[in-house]
């Protein structure tokens, strides 16, 4: 059984404190007569040696309407920012470093975000970025204890390989197994994410594409599973898990990669894979999750972008996913 251990030492994140906090383990705070707030992130880095350093995905999805759609279903928006490395992370190099250094940046403006009562939608070039939206999540309490976090992770992929397992040499292919600290440590640290999340409090969605190797892995864990049908047809497999998770931690993320979908949805995707929900079903999926007040960010990788997406069809898909999970907050008690 694997399992990941927390390391003996932690150095938590020095990040800005708020007059606004949370309690550990509290979901974000609302502030009474307001409507509920949602903070866009744009996370357009990707660590991929063989791919540009920076996505267009992230910009396409803001750009076309994102924050009016937002607003039109009852929601206030914050500002939204864009991660991008300092003046003095840009003289680093090495693409697994600098990613590193901007998943750190992530994982301040998401603990920020939280402890302030928002609702994060990061909108991220790959799924790399899953390991500083986790670790941004583990330093958004009040008072200086790590907050233990919950993963539910929809992908046709599962991402669970190490350097050792991997086919591809995909960094993109490693990030959940990085998060469970199974590889490459100093990324997961550099990424904001101190002590690696344990196996049962990640669940895998609608995967089903997985390297030998790395499928060993996985059922040598004690990762959970949510299959396709799960997400499309058994709304109650998808509440029981949510609620197995805030049972057991502080706060979860929701992160899909859009390669997850029926591939009638994301044309123009590379990594496609058959037999996944459309939008407008794993919507209603992300909604039942969002109910829970502790799940606290959406995510949203590797979405087809400009000439990879012509038709603008996986642009609605993604805003399908929006809606649906904000449809889920709205509906909390």
């Amino acid at each position: 059984m694997i399992r990941a251990r927390r390391p003996l030492g932690r150095t938590l994140l020095a990040t800005t404190t708020l007059t606004t906090a949370v309690a550990a383990g509290a979901s974000g705070p609302s502030r009474q007569g307001d409507p509920p707030r949602v903070a866009v992130v744009l996370m357009p880095y990707t660590g991929a040696r063989n791919v540009p350093e920076i996505s267009e995905s992230p910009t396409y999805l803001q750009r076309n309407g994102l924050a009016d759609t937002i607003r039109a279903l009852g929601f206030e928006t914050v500002p939204d920012r864009t991660v991008a490395l300092t003046p003095a992370q840009e003289r680093e190099y090495g693409s697994w470093h600098r990613m590193g250094l901007a998943n750190g940046n992530l994982s301040g403006m998401v603990a920020e975000n939280w402890r302030s009562g928002a609702v994060t939608v990061g909108l991220l070039g790959n799924c790399t970025s899953v390991i500083g939206m986790l670790g941004g999540l583990q330093h958004a309490g009040e008072d200086g204890r790590p907050l233990e976090v919950g993963l539910v992770f929809i992908d046709a992929h599962g991402d669970f390989n190490v350097p050792e397992t991997t086919l591809s040499g995909m960094l993109g292919g490693m990030p959940v197994a990085v998060s469970a600290g199974l590889a490459l440590h100093n990324l997961r640290r550099e990424s904001g994410l101190e002590a690696a999340i344990v196996t049962e409090h990640i669940v895998m969605g609608a995967v089903r594409d997985l390297d030998p190797l790395e499928r060993e892995l996985v059922e040598a864990s004690n990762v959970q599973h949510l299959s396709t049908l799960d997400l499309t047809r058994r709304p109650e497999a998808v509440r029981a898990q949510i609620r197995r998770l805030a049972a057991s931690t502080d706060v979860i993320y929701v992160h899909v990669d859009m390669d997850v979908l029926d591939p009638r949805e994301v044309p123009g995707h590379p990594l496609t894979v058959p037999d996944g929900p459309t939008s407008v079903e794993l919507a209603d999926a992300l909604a039942a999750m969002f109910e829970e007040p502790k799940v606290a960010a959406l995510g949203i990788a590797s979405t087809p972008a400009g000439d990879r997406d012509p038709d603008r069809v996986s642009l609605r898909a993604a805003y399908n996913l929006v809606k649906g999970a904000l449809r889920g907050v709205r509906g909390r008690g």
